[in-house]
């Protein structure tokens, strides 16, 4: 009896956790997917919508090992060479992130040209499909690649609504997501408003864009002094290795503790200026 008791209480424990890892795997699966849709918006809105990202990640460990080879043979410092590696692995991610927002930027100035572009069609008679098509073409040259997909995608599926979202993944900008959603609603609803709407968001976006230039020239010395001050005292630590006695002291326990320590003010005063500098951009309200 007591056997039967202690097999029927594990196979009730057996039951309580076996759901657990299948909960455990999902998440994890979910995290992976919401990961890979994140870098490969950014590879898109880098203009690298082609690129695997498999390439993109083993690019970036082959030249984190061989910046890291690389220090370790001049200086001779593991600590720093380890460092190296990491920043040398990060360099093409953050590259690459950085090119996204370059193109954001760039993007922001021609929206406006974009909104009257679409004005135009939309007044002469064009049906909104055709006006947002036509952008592919006469539209700003940044913006054309993504309106010449959204063709494709259009005359492929017929259906204008799943054509704008993936317009609005590629875009993945505020002012697209505004613009997109005003044409969904007028589509759906109808209207002789939206010429005027549309006039007004362009009118709107040009006033903010020459506000936002102003504010940005007024704190881009913030930010040029982060730059600076996260750049020099490691110019200095990488030229003071290469000599042995400092490399010597550096890997030493005293010298491997002063070269973290130094990378976590590092790191935090460059946050804090970072943070003082930073222009908040747009929330996507409708992604």
């Amino acid at each position: 009896m007591s056997a039967i008791l202690a097999a029927l209480f594990g196979l009730g424990v057996w039951l309580l956790v076996t759901p657990a890892p299948a909960r455990a795997t999902a998440e994890t699966t979910s995290s992976l997917a919401r990961l890979q849709h994140s870098i490969r918006g950014t590879l898109t809105r880098a203009g690298l919508e082609r690129m695997p990202i498999g390439i993109v990640a083993v690019s970036a460990l082959v030249l984190g090992l061989m910046i890291g080879g690389l220090t370790l043979g001049l200086t001779g410092v593991v600590v720093l060479a380890l460092l190296a590696t990491v920043a040398g692995t990060a360099a093409p991610i953050l590259l690459i992130a950085w090119k996204a927002g370059q193109r954001r930027r760039a993007a922001r100035l021609v929206w406006p040209d974009a909104v009257d572009h679409l004005v135009s069609g939309v007044r002469a008679g064009l049906a909104l499909p055709e006006a947002i098509s036509a952008l592919g073409t006469s539209g700003p040259e940044l913006l054309r690649s993504d309106f010449e997909h959204f063709a494709r995608e259009y005359q492929r599926t017929g259906n204008l609504s799943a054509s704008l979202d993936t317009l609005k993944d590629r875009l993945a900008d505020p002012t697209a997501d505004r613009m997109i959603e005003t044409l969904r609603l007028a589509r759906e609803v109808g209207g002789t408003e939206l010429p005027s709407i549309l006039r007004s968001l362009a009118v709107y976006l040009r006033e903010e864009q020459a506000i936002r230039h102003e504010v940005e020239a007024r704190q881009s010395w913030v930010m040029n002094a982060a730059r600076l001050g996260v750049a020099a005292p490691w110019i200095v630590l990488a030229l003071l290795a290469t000599r042995p006695e400092a490399a010597e002291a550096y890997n030493a326990p005293g010298g491997v503790f002063l070269i973290i320590a130094g990378l976590a003010v590092t790191v935090l005063a460059y946050l804090i200026m970072r943070r003082i500098g930073r222009l908040r951009d747009d929330r996507r309200w409708f992604a």
